[in-house]
């Protein structure tokens, strides 16, 4: 199990101490030290919608030109996750067949505890 996030963003720490709390063993990649690939995002876009990883709540959203955020798709959506991994929602749960974006206590108990 991965958890992919930023050390620094209380989502991903909420959800890194769920999963503690938990028990559960899991491998933290940080995406500003461990970055992330276009591969791998288009990996995820395969199991969940591309809108669902953007992240257009974020400070890093309201950075990219207002023209570039109306003719967005998938592919120039997965170029500025690379280019910014800031702009993925987080924290995002990959084991196996299981992806999870965005962090609810409910959710995780649900999916994770059997």
């Amino acid at each position: 199990m991965i958890l992919y996030g930023i050390p620094n963003c209380d989502t991903v720490a909420k959800a890194r101490r769920w999963l503690d709390q938990a028990g559960i063993d899991y491998r933290f990649h940080n995406f500003r030290v461990d970055g992330i690939t276009a591969e791998q995002i288009s990996a995820w876009c395969d199991r969940v919608d591309w809108t669902t990883l953007l992240n257009r709540r974020s400070t890093s959203w309201r950075k990219v030109p207002a023209d570039q955020q109306k003719s967005i798709d998938q592919q120039s959506a997965i170029a500025l996750m690379v280019e910014m991994p800031t702009l993925i929602k987080r924290p995002v749960l990959d084991d196996d067949g299981l992806l999870e974006v965005g962090f609810k206590p409910e959710r995780y108990t649900e999916l994770l505890t059997k």
